[in-house]
């Protein structure tokens, strides 16, 4: 289960300003339903999709004991 900020506030902050455990949330849950989305909804995701890229994805480098290699919101 995602804990974290919503949508209503992560909307008033810059995509460059989320964790990645936001913007991996968000980016599934917009998976989900892209063929309801408007064409607002569509741009949100794009720009997230966007984020993602310019960070070089969503992957980490390197496992330890705490974490995978996968960054998870769950």
């Amino acid at each position: 289960m995602y804990v974290g900020r919503d949508m209503t506030e992560l909307s008033m902050l810059p995509k460059d300003e989320w964790k990645k455990e936001e913007l991996a949330f968000f980016h599934h849950a917009f998976q989900q339903i892209v063929p309801y989305l408007n064409s607002e909804g569509q741009t949100i995701h794009r720009e997230i999709v966007e984020e993602i890229e310019d960070r070089g994805g969503l992957k980490r480098n390197e496992a330890d004991w705490r974490h995978g290699t996968r960054v998870s919101y769950d």
